[in-house]
């Protein structure tokens, strides 16, 4: 089972429900064959974008186009689109079998074809040896394996996945995670998925886009959008972030002086779109502060913050210090090694971050 790779293209989307706007001027381009992620926290639209795609829902303004046509006044069972739901949607007095033959069924094909792609299906997913058990019978991944079955075996244009490793405990998602990207890199199959948990789409998706408040803030890779991040809710929703509100008191050739509000002047590498003098924000991630006893002398090439530990959290492979400088609290996390003490709260200390880790944010 090989299927056809198409694009997807969002041109100018806009929905609303009532007076209340859902999606505001969505543009985005999913490319042949590409692992595609939606991310962003309850209500940001991610799930409304989903179903527009799959046409459960109608945008008012806008094209949404598979292939360069315009798909936006197909019905959904026209579409030949395919969707795993969050809760899996299976059948549960029909077997397994029986529950992935139903799409073929209803497209009215020969008993041949029929046996033969359910076949094909049930050994994609590795439950050949279920096929006459009914869904409680089985365990959630294998549930979830029975929805991707059904699912695939039409062949549709486009696999659409909602939400679809949230009803599974940590150890499951991450096994299901790892199958998940194998099917689609098998099958080829231009794949778009929702999710409200940033690791599942860092280590799953090709590229993903951002959304909050029904706006698409960015879209890229993952390492990108960490790496990179354009605005303040990019920087806090994408990993973790220390940001800093302050205002560019004045851009050099090659560095930027920010002035942050109780904590003084820091100077960054100037962005390749210098921002003017104003106000704006820095962001950097707390694994990229090193933190060492107040008199160390560090290295002159790091900008150097004096503190006091507020907290200290051991988390294993990591020890997380929220760290008091002037006014300001950040976050530092630390490796842990056997035999290294942690520093205790009240203890005096000095942060040293890498100028070229921090980032300029003007949103």
């Amino acid at each position: 089972m090989h299927l056809n790779k198409v694009a997807l293209e969002c041109r100018h989307i806009s929905l609303s429900y009532g007076a209340t706007p859902v999606l505001r001027d969505v543009n985005l381009k999913i490319e042949p064959g590409e692992f595609f992620a939606l991310l962003g926290p309850s209500g940001s639209g991610k799930s409304t974008l989903l179903r527009l795609i799959a046409g459960f829902n109608r945008h008012q303004a806008g094209e949404l186009l598979v292939d360069s046509q315009d798909i936006s006044t197909v019905p959904p069972h026209a579409r030949n689109i395919g969707m795993v739901f969050q809760n899996y949607a299976l059948w549960p007095h029909m077997t397994v079998w029986d529950n992935v033959a139903f799409g073929l069924v209803e497209r009215r094909e020969s008993r041949d074809a029929i046996r033969r792609k359910v076949g094909e299906a049930l050994e994609l997913v590795g439950l050949s040896q279920y096929a006459q058990r009914r869904p409680a019978q089985l365990s959630g991944g294998q549930q979830q394996r029975v929805a991707l079955a059904r699912t695939v075996v039409i062949e549709p244009k486009l696999l659409l996945l909602d939400e679809p490793l949230s009803n599974l405990d940590k150890q499951l998602r991450v096994q299901m995670r790892e199958e998940l990207k194998n099917l689609q890199r098998k099958l080829g199959l231009t794949t778009i998925f929702v999710t409200h948990d940033q690791e599942e789409a860092m280590t799953t998706a090709d590229r993903m886009a951002v959304l909050d408040g029904g706006v698409l803030q960015q879209v890229g890779s993952a390492a990108g959008l960490y790496d990179y991040p354009q605005n303040r809710f990019v920087a806090g929703f994408v990993g973790t972030a220390n940001v800093l509100e302050g205002r560019v008191t004045s851009v050099g050739g090659e560095t930027l002086s920010f002035q942050v509000e109780g904590l003084g002047t820091l100077t960054l590498p100037r962005p390749a779109d210098a921002p003017a003098p104003g106000p704006g924000a820095i962001a950097f991630r707390p694994h990229q502060v090193s933190i060492g006893v107040r008199d160390e002398q560090g290295d002159a090439s790091r900008v150097w913050l004096d503190g006091s530990v507020e907290s200290a959290e051991f988390l294993g492979e990591f020890s997380r210090y929220r760290v008091r400088v002037g006014e300001v609290a950040l976050v530092a996390d630390q490796p842990h090694y056997a035999g290294i003490a942690m520093f205790e709260p009240g203890a005096r200390v000095r942060l040293g971050i890498e100028p070229g880790q921090l980032r300029y944010l003007d949103a």
